[in-house]
């Protein structure tokens, strides 16, 4: 299918289930729509790396329509469940305020190089943005740490829908200091 064809494909299913209202009384699409004025590429035919989903992230949200755009530390408490044989790599997390959690948005389209977030036909390309359009659709938050239940993590912060595959958790690198000796690009300067 050629690029017009594909944009085409897409703006169709343009309907009343793939919009919301906001505050304002517009109206915003937010599925898989193309906007106006936006670009799709071809999806490359194959893959240069493989991912481990170590897990997966219990929230509140199961439809994008309601999961919110950016995550709030004072947002619900959402669950990371951490799957075997990674249990164990959680040992000393605890001792950090906030983990930096990377996701897998599986529901994400790949294929927009040039987005129109506020469809008012104005357009910035993928890479200027946090929408999770993106070519490789990681999500990642800063999340605040609020319990470890054995194999879970209880947290605040995440704006992922219910399902999300886990790709990685790390300590907030604010709040880390490396362990390993220092080697010499550590003091390399300007």
């Amino acid at each position: 299918m050629n690029l017009e064809g594909k944009r085409f494909a897409y703006a169709r299913h343009d309907d009343a289930s793939s919009r919301e209202a906001d505050y304002s009384g517009s109206i915003m699409v937010r599925l898989n729509e193309v906007r106006r004025h936006e670009i799709a590429v071809e999806a490359p035919a194959s893959f240069d790396a493989g991912l481990t989903f170590i897990g997966v992230i219990r929230t509140p949200w199961t439809s994008r329509l309601d999961c919110p755009r950016q995550g709030r530390a004072d947002g619900p408490i959402c669950r990371i469940e951490v799957a075997e044989p990674w249990v164990a790599a959680l040992d000393g997390i605890e001792a950090y305020e906030r983990v930096e959690v990377l996701y897998w948005l599986h529901e994400s389209r790949r294929d927009l190089v040039r987005q129109s977030p506020a469809n008012d036909g104005e357009t910035r390309g993928t890479f200027s943005l946090r929408s999770p359009v993106r070519p490789n659709p990681i999500g990642t938050a800063l999340a605040i740490l609020v319990e470890r239940q054995g194999p879970a993590l209880l947290v605040r912060g995440l704006d992922c829908l219910d399902g999300t595959p886990l790709v990685d958790l790390k300590p907030d690198r604010c709040q880390f200091t490396p362990l390993a000796p220092p080697q010499r690009g550590d003091f390399e300067t300007g």
